[in-house]
């Protein structure tokens, strides 16, 4: 007799709807809540589950938070519950500029983008640096 098993890593995304004006970037967002987790599996059916992690991705510029471990349980087990910036760690920035092309009432003007391998300043949109070839 055999058996099968494993221990891979999760993500669920749990069901939480908060409209937000964000602190990075200044922009109405939506907090979107997932939990990360360990997971040992027997016959490719979870069995175990522990380490869960609560994030928050931000919809408007994908700035990623770590939220606070009791509030993510309660969002989990189903609880409304409003999310405060003091349940909030940030991990990762996120990378919305101020303007958006295509949108007849925003403008450009003063808005310099600046390319991280060669330091190259433009106001033009583009997704690459004309000098180096870079992603901005």
């Amino acid at each position: 007799m055999f058996f099968i098993c494993g221990i891979n890593q999760g993500q669920k995304e749990l069901s939480h709807s908060q409209l937000v004006v964000c602190a990075g970037c200044g922009g109405y967002g939506r907090y979107q809540v997932f939990m990360t987790y360990m997971c040992l599996s027997l016959f490719f059916i979870p069995v175990l589950k522990w380490g869960r992690k609560y994030y928050v991705k931000m919809s408007c510029c994908g700035a990623v938070y770590e939220l606070n471990p009791k509030t993510g349980g309660r969002i989990a087990g189903g609880e409304k519950v409003d999310i405060t910036e003091r349940d909030l760690t940030l991990i990762q920035a996120g990378n919305r500029r101020q303007w958006q092309p295509g949108r007849a009432d925003q403008t450009n003007r003063g808005m310099r983008r600046v390319c991280q391998n060669c330091g190259y300043e433009t106001e033009e949109d583009f997704s690459f640096c004309p000098k180096c070839g870079g992603r901005l």
